[in-house]
């Protein structure tokens, strides 16, 4: 794709501006959302994800805008894994669930920043050096195997980062949340409230999964342009989806398997890519190995969804077949 600077300017007005008209609207009324909000909000973002993609297909094809619905589908089943972290944190640090949007709403503004400049670099890395590819399959790899061993993460398991950390330790923090305030005053000083370690948490938490959700949309395109992108519709709803899923993560209990599965398919993909065009000397005396397959798009879209629809329905099966089992046991 030959993207102008003209396109990345009105794409990144166009998101600012969704953004802002988000912000502006739990600013002015900070509440828990409801199940029909959340869901048509969702809803808004899924169809805008569509729709973009729609415009991907009209200007550059259906390849690219393969790569982008493969790419955002993707992103945004490993940022629903975000929300299980994102529920302990909250739990942790008892936030109100009136001012949690604000929270989320921040904390992914941060994370969508920090990506950016991840997405740059990894650019940068994949145009220089080919042979990254082995790096990105391996780490895939390795944490998807990890993930299918460990399953979700419980409270007990979670740490505060250091950045955390030393801002509770450097920042003045009132005790408060201070009706959803930043910032508040008490005996004539200005103080934090815990509302901010909070955004930092939400935001540096997911900067932490992006070192695995940013070279797995590598593994399957490397148009800076469709990686960012996919990134941000893949952000942009996870805070109505936080709202809107609820109780019902903890009846996805085998979401982190199919999750596993897809970072490992994506991990063996970039692995074989590196292989077809391989150019390291250590390796087939530098030569590119023949039986190395590209895998297509349309194989990894059908992978991916078939997986996480797999994932979904046993975890819902389980979860209604424990249930049964409980109010049979209560009874007698």
């Amino acid at each position: 794709m030959d993207v102008s600077g003209l396109v990345w300017a009105v794409t990144l007005v166009a998101l600012i501006a969704v953004l802002a008209v988000d912000l502006l609207i739990i600013g002015r009324r900070p509440h828990e959302p409801s199940v029909r909000e959340s869901s048509l909000w969702v809803g808004f973002y899924v169809g805008l994800a569509l729709l973009f993609g729609a415009g991907v297909w009209l200007t550059a094809g259906g390849s690219a805008a393969g790569q982008f619905y493969t790419g955002w589908l993707t992103e945004y089943s490993l940022s629903v894994d975000n929300l299980f972290v994102f529920v302990i944190i909250m739990a942790r640090f008892a936030v109100p669930r009136q001012y949690q949007q604000k929270v989320l709403l921040i904390g992914i503004v941060l994370a969508l920043i920090m990506r950016g400049g991840f997405i740059a670099a990894g650019a940068a890395l994949i145009s220089q050096f080919s042979w990254v590819f082995y790096i990105f399959g391996a780490f895939l790899i390795y944490t998807a195997i990890n993930l299918a061993r460990q399953g979700e993460p419980d409270e007990d398991e979670f740490s505060e980062n250091v950045l955390i950390r030393w801002s509770r330790r450097a920042l003045p923090l009132s005790r408060s949340y201070e009706g959803g305030r930043l910032v508040t005053h008490e005996n004539g000083k200005r103080l934090f409230t815990p509302l901010l370690i909070v955004m930092i948490a939400i935001g540096t938490t997911d900067l932490i999964f992006a070192l695995d959700s940013i070279p797995a949309i590598f593994g399957i395109t490397q148009e800076p342009y469709l990686v960012f992108t996919a990134n941000v519709f893949a952000l942009m709803g996870l805070r109505q989806l936080y709202f809107l899923l609820g109780g019902l993560l903890d009846r996805l209990i085998y979401l982190s398997y199919g999750l596993a599965v897809v970072l490992g398919f994506i991990g063996v993909k970039l692995v074989l890519e590196a292989l077809a065009d391989n150019n390291l000397p250590f390796v087939n005396g530098g030569e590119h190995v023949g039986w190395a397959p590209h895998i297509p798009i349309w194989l990894s879209l059908l992978v991916i969804i078939g997986t996480l629809l797999g994932a979904t329905a046993a975890s819902l099966v389980k979860s209604a077949r424990d249930r049964r089992r409980a109010l049979a046991e209560a009874r007698s």
